[in-house]
């Protein structure tokens, strides 16, 4: 198209752009209350996305306007060198324990003697750490600590990347001080465990100890990765307020966006209380986060302030603790394995038993060093429970119940799979193989490989390559693509049809592209999202391999750890043995995924809506078939628009700019006119 027949791009100024900025702050804020608050996303993924986006580029280009409210201060970064000592507004007083309904029934005698008509508030009570937020003009400018009720430590950078926690008020107030419980979901605490016993370091024995020590982070970026949450239940200085009661306070944070755990009921009796707390704890281990007991409040404020204080804690509250749940078992046998990084997990067989509703059999020992902090021994009693409720772990021994018999465990020096020498490199918990040939070892690293978001090889599971390994027909990955037909019939359940299916699927894997097979490669420290980022900027295996630390480290997301890492993989002759069978294979090594024409190369093009022949996965990988880039948001640079039915934000950005849009019929007899061919669409 002729310059002058172009659309003139509209201009903005900036109390314009300035406007925009607040509007995405402020949807973006929502956002995070209907997702996290109450499970109701009115966005997708791609469309908080590229609000998100839109944030980030108005921030970059007017750095004067970044806040500490907006909601790209979520992702940390923030470095600090201690934690300064914050005295807090109002004390924040512990409860008293009650254990038992004698507890309860006594607590209820004291609080009737002086309010006789009081109603009970009953909250979980959260197994997490307190953590105290202070708004100034509805902004937050400072999170801490419980520490001793009367000064705490200011984490207020690591408090800004909970997704929970809101950074600006919904209505303003000139000072609101909020007390409330920063905890770790369970999925997270399996999750983050997982990854650091991959990694050879100490795992946490609990999600309140993952949770504290998440929020003490000097390095704020390391919060943000930990999946934090928060639940708000505390008004501690209500300025501006009129709350006569707890349930008043519940809706009123939520009305300023704060999370309130909904699980809370009011009753008028004591006898109803004891009754709930006996009913939640058969419910505790339904909850996605680890509970630990209950909170009894007077719900009329009056009445608290009639009730008071002792000098350590409210008269008007009592926090009702559940019994731990811990069983009995034996030690059988304590044996290794040996993940795809080399890492020797010692794991106890356990006479099997019941806990916390589940038959457990198994229990991970971590490292050697648990073992004799704990000093357990093969044949010992010990007690178990589950941590968060989900991960069974051995609490300690008990060596009151020795025979004598019993027998120390240390771990052994040479691989039990390969008998190679084990180490235990300075600094790490965890002792290694150091064969990558190890079988074991092999083993994970297939199952790795041939995964979804790495090559993706279809009908390929843990058993199938089990018997590939035991009649030698593999001996790592790259064997994959030497595998015939007849050698694959004569494996056990393996028919006629589903060899030819697989030999299909190894086959189509070779054409996945550099950003998977980085991937699936393992290379330590490289996940999914590395391996784009590397694929991007390299674009093909050589390149990547010529490297130098330097342009590694300079690369954002690539740290030093993971440059490192990088470099050791390719110095390795293993490692160079193992591509030269895949280029032999001719697995694709580049970015470069497919010969379309680049008829998009260096444009920007922004899908939105519903498609009738697409998915929004397959028509973005067209897109960069074709040279282009697909893009969350609309801007200036944006080449054009894929409208489909139902488009919102994005389509009426796109005519605002005027910037191009094409309907899905358009665009695909756009590529039907340049490849001179129809284009198959996976519908």
């Amino acid at each position: 198209m002729a310059d002058d027949q172009q659309k003139e791009q509209p201009k903005f100024d900036e109390s314009q752009l300035f406007q925009r900025l607040q509007e995405l702050k402020e949807r973006i804020q929502e956002a995070n209350y209907q997702y996290y608050g109450l499970d109701q996303p009115k966005l997708t993924d791609a469309e908080y996305d590229a609000l998100m986006q839109e944030l980030l580029a108005l921030e970059k280009a007017h750095p004067e306007w970044k806040t500490s409210d907006s909601p790209s201060q979520r992702v940390g970064g923030y470095i600090a060198k201690e934690f300064p000592k914050i005295r807090h507004a109002e004390p924040l007083l512990s409860l008293d324990n009650a254990f038992n309904a004698g507890d309860l029934q006594e607590f209820d005698r004291r609080v009737r003697m002086v309010a006789p008509q009081a109603e009970y508030v009953v909250e979980l009570k959260i197994d997490g750490l307190t953590v105290a937020l202070t708004y100034e003009d509805g902004v937050l400018v400072r999170g801490a600590t419980r520490g001793d009720g009367e000064v705490g430590e200011e984490i207020t950078a690591n408090a800004r990347t909970i997704s929970t926690i809101p950074l600006r008020l919904r209505k303003p107030l000139s000072r609101l001080d909020v007390r409330g419980e920063g905890y770790m979901p369970k999925s997270s605490f399996a999750q983050l465990n997982q990854e650091r016993e991959e990694a050879g370091l100490s795992t946490f024995a609990n999600p309140r100890n993952a949770a504290a020590g998440s929020l003490r982070q000097q390095d704020s970026k390391i919060t943000a990765q930990r999946r934090l949450s928060y639940f708000a239940y505390q008004v501690l200085t209500p300025e501006g307020t009129e709350l006569a009661s707890q349930t008043e306070v519940l809706s009123f944070l939520q009305e300023q966006g704060f999370i309130v755990n909904p699980e809370f009921k009011i009753f008028s009796t004591i006898e109803d209380v004891i009754g709930y707390c006996e009913e939640m704890a058969e419910k505790r281990h339904t909850f996605i986060y680890d509970i630990d007991g209950l909170v009894i409040k007077v719900n009329d404020m009056a009445q608290q302030r009639e009730l008071g204080f002792t000098a350590k804690s409210p008269r008007w509250a009592i926090a009702y603790k559940f019994p731990a749940e811990q069983v009995e078992t034996v030690v059988e046998s304590i044996e290794i394995r040996v993940g795809r990084t080399g890492v020797l997990t010692p794991t106890a067989n356990l006479t099997p038993v019941l806990v916390a509703g589940s038959t457990v059999s198994r229990a991970t020992l971590h490292n050697i060093d648990n073992i004799r902090d704990k000093d357990i021994r093969i044949g010992d009693h010990v007690l178990l429970q589950k941590a968060g409720d989900v991960i069974p772990e051995v609490v300690r021994s008990l060596p009151e119940k020795r025979t004598g018999m019993e027998l120390v465990f240390e771990m052994p020096e040479y691989c039990p799979y390969c008998h190679s020498p084990v180490i235990r490199e300075e600094g790490e918990a965890a002792h290694r193989c150091t064969s990558i040939s190890c079988p074991a070892q092999q083993r994970e690293a297939i199952i790795h490989f041939v995964s979804r978001d790495a090559m993706n090889i279809d009908g390929l599971g843990p058993a199938v390559i089990v018997q590939l390994l035991e009649a030698k027909l593999i001996q790592d990955a790259s064997d994959l693509y030497t595998l015939k037909f007849e050698d694959l019939v004569e494996l056990e359940r393996m028919g006629k049809k589903s060899a030819e299916n697989l030999l299909k699927a190894i086959e189509e894997s070779k054409g996945r592209g550099l950003a998977q097979l980085l991937f699936a490669l393992g290379i330590r420290h490289v996940g999914a999202k590395a391996g784009k980022i590397l694929s991007q900027q390299f674009r093909s295996m050589e390149a990547l391999e010529q490297a130098k630390l330097e342009e590694l480290q300079s690369i954002p997301d690539i740290g030093p750890t993971m440059a490192q890492s990088i470099l050791r993989f390719f110095q390795q002759d293993s490692s160079q043995r193992f591509l030269a069978k895949l280029l032999e294979a001719r697995v694709i090594m580049t970015a470069e995924e497919s010969s379309h024409p680049q008829i998009f190369a260096g444009k920007s093009i922004v899908v939105t809506g519903s498609l009738e022949h697409y998915d929004r996965q397959g028509i973005e990988s067209l897109i960069e078939a074709y040279g282009g880039k697909a893009a969350s948001s609309v801007s200036k640079k944006t080449a054009f628009v894929v409208a489909g039915e139902k488009a919102g934000s994005k389509l009426a950005k796109a005519k605002e700019l005027g910037v191009p849009v094409l309907s899905e019929e358009e665009f695909t007899k756009l590529l039907e006119k340049e490849n001179g061919k129809a284009v198959e669409s996976n519908d």
